[in-house]
């Protein structure tokens, strides 16, 4: 079958393009912007990749249409295919009908963490000799690749609350229909599609009504807004995770979170020493803990595993060194996430300066929707430089203004690569945030580092 993915260079209809291929279909795709990496990971399949969503890119017409939720009416390409009557399906649809109908399916849902947790449960498998297939949000430096069919019978899926597509407003995830399903947080997001935190929850309320009864729900123990969502009604057993509550719990050994014990039912199991940071990793460890656990991996090994286990790309990746200055590119960009990551590497660096340049590139923040928590999330930081573009729907001055003299902004990339090169001395930790390319931020801040000396 000739496939044509609309998209294909967002991480999720990229890894749709290359379980496709896997199959054994034939693929091309178009997107807006042609870029690394999905870009080289594609074209090392072969997958052939056009620039812009032209009418022309889908003639002769492909067999299916793989319609990226970024797409809209008056997209060129949509308009075409509607007129000429293509077939045409979502990716988390194809997803489910053509890969994970006949797996055994770990679904990761949450506000924060769905990226980490999926490529350390499927890591957690395939160092258990599983040989899942998995789909993440990202690149898991343990497989090098963002999805991979896989030989057993497992399939781990990072499942998304955001909407399917243009035709199909259902979170991403009711197509995926799972066995094993984390609910690792749940937080108001996505303020472009949902109008309130109750719309998410009602969200992952439809998630938990297709887990069936022979399943696992393993859930935060210390999420309220997850016990509200129960209370609406659950068919499947429930495991619970914690720090201070929980089926399965950790205590810190290292106050970085780069050591802790796990225990289950009030008994230990065994001590995770890795170079992962921070209170949120160590809580997304022992929900892939447990719902390694639910589908039969040994706990021991299990928490043995995540000994070598190494985070996706763009969760504080240490992109370099220079002159005593560390250089990290993160992902996060809703407050909580922010505040975690920014606390973790805190109890790691100790006294030393964390600086952090900042693009308010998704669509809650563009909108303002967390614009008053920017500020407290931003607590451990020593200096914030925010990128603030004359497109920006808000005064970037909520934030820098209640940061006590910590904040400065910038009208371009530029702007802030510099403002942040006149900040930055030995031994300062300058960490880049956004859920976007940010324009290369932090690899040319790195390279202007080089070249100052």
């Amino acid at each position: 079958m000739k496939l044509h993915i609309l998209g294909i260079c967002g991480t999720f209809m990229g890894g749709v393009a290359a379980l496709a291929r896997e199959l054994g279909h034939s693929v091309e795709g178009s997107d807006a912007n042609i870029y690394p990496p999905m870009s080289d990971q594609l074209g090392a399949l072969g997958i052939t990749l056009k620039s812009g969503y032209r009418a022309e890119h889908l003639d002769p017409a492909p067999d299916l249409v793989v319609v990226g939720n970024a797409l809209s009416r008056g997209n060129p390409a949509i308009e075409h295919m509607l007129d000429t009557r293509l077939a045409y399906a979502s990716g988390p649809q194809w997803i489910g009908e053509n890969v994970l109908a006949s797996r055994c399916v770990f679904a990761i849902a949450g506000t924060h963490g769905k990226t980490t947790t999926t490529s350390m449960l499927a890591w957690i498998l395939e160092a258990c000799g599983r040989e899942p297939g998995f789909l993440v949000g990202g690149v898991p430096e343990n497989f090098g690749v963002s999805a991979k069919l896989g030989t057993g019978k497992d399939f781990v899926i990072e499942a998304d609350e955001y909407d399917t597509a243009f035709f199909d407003k259902r979170s991403k995830f009711v197509h995926y229909r799972p066995q094993i399903c984390i609910l690792n947080n749940l937080e108001f997001d996505h303020a472009d599609i949902f109008p309130d935190v109750a719309a998410i929850q009602r969200q992952f309320h439809h998630l938990v009504r297709i887990v069936p009864g022979n399943g696992r729900l393993i859930v935060n123990a210390e999420d309220p807004r997850l016990a509200e969502v129960l209370a609406m009604g659950a068919w499947t057993p429930v495991t619970t995770f914690g720090f201070d509550r929980g089926d399965w719990r950790a205590c810190l050994i290292a106050a970085d979170g780069s050591a802790f014990a796990v225990t289950h039912g009030g008994r230990e199991l065994g001590e995770v020493r890795w170079n992962l940071l921070g209170r949120h990793n160590a809580m997304n460890a022992l929900a892939a803990l447990a719902a390694a656990e639910a589908g039969g991996i040994d706990a021991a090994q299990a928490i043995a595993a995540l000994a070598n286990f190494r985070n996706a790309k763009r969760r504080l990746e240490l992109i370099g060194e220079h002159a005593g200055i560390r250089v990290y590119d993160d992902f996060a960009h809703h407050p909580t996430a922010i505040a975690t990551t920014l606390a973790g590497l805190r109890a790691r660096v100790g006294k030393a300066r964390i600086l952090v340049g900042m693009e308010p590139r998704s669509n809650s923040m563009r909108l303002g929707a967390h614009a008053d928590e920017l500020a407290p999330s931003l607590s451990d930081a020593d200096g914030v430089v925010f990128l603030h573009k004359p497109e920006l729907a808000w005064d970037a001055e909520r934030v820098t203004g209640a940061l006590a003299g910590r904040g400065h902004t910038a009208a371009d990339v530029d702007g802030l690569i510099a403002t942040l090169l006149g900040m930055a001395r030995r031994g300062d930790h300058v960490v880049f945030m956004s859920n976007g390319g940010f324009e290369n931020a932090p690899r040319r801040f790195h390279a202007a580092l080089k070249i100052s000396g």
